[in-house]
């Protein structure tokens, strides 16, 4: 467990709008940051969307929720299965977070907070461990629900390999 992400001045953001993105303003802000070059890793944060009722005499009835779609970012098609509630983003350096700070003030039309800080674990956690074992991949790192089944751990590469 002692695998670590490699020791670089990565710089940790944090996108916090003032209320929940419609899946529209999502997909819009998404694939302007994806254009950006020098982005390591970034998800998205948010209370879960239920896929089905969990309890009542409707349990087990399908969710029609408008903030379940599907969205394409950078050519991938990306289901929500949360609201967006925030974003969180590791950058190469102080350039890249103005340019994501250029994009986010062109693209959300209300207001939003933007930080600068520790988000993303650089460790191995023990969620990590219990999902993805002791040779995970280290960008995977902190990439985990601890809450999601292993069939719900979806995470979305968007740029290839030789990137």
């Amino acid at each position: 467990m002692a695998e670590t992400f490699p020791e670089n001045d990565y710089v940790q953001l944090e996108i916090y709008p003032s209320r929940l993105l419609k899946p529209e303003t999502a997909q819009k802000l998404l694939g302007e940051i994806a254009e950006i070059d020098g982005i390591i890793r970034l998800f998205i944060h948010g209370p879960r969307i239920p896929q089905t009722v969990p309890y009542g005499p409707a349990s087990g009835e399908v969710v029609n929720h408008r903030g379940s779609k599907v969205i394409e970012v950078a050519g991938q098609a990306i289901e929500l299965v949360v609201s967006v509630g925030s974003i969180r983003l590791e950058v190469v350096n102080a350039d890249v977070k103005e340019q994501v700070r250029e994009v986010c003030d062109k693209v959300l039309p209300f207001t939003f907070e933007f930080r600068e800080g520790l988000f993303i674990p650089r460790k191995q956690t023990v969620s990590d461990y219990a999902k993805r074992g002791p040779g995970a991949d280290p960008l995977m790192t902190g990439m985990t629900d601890p809450k999601g089944k292993l069939k719900h751990q979806s995470v979305c590469i968007l740029k290839s390999e030789d990137e």
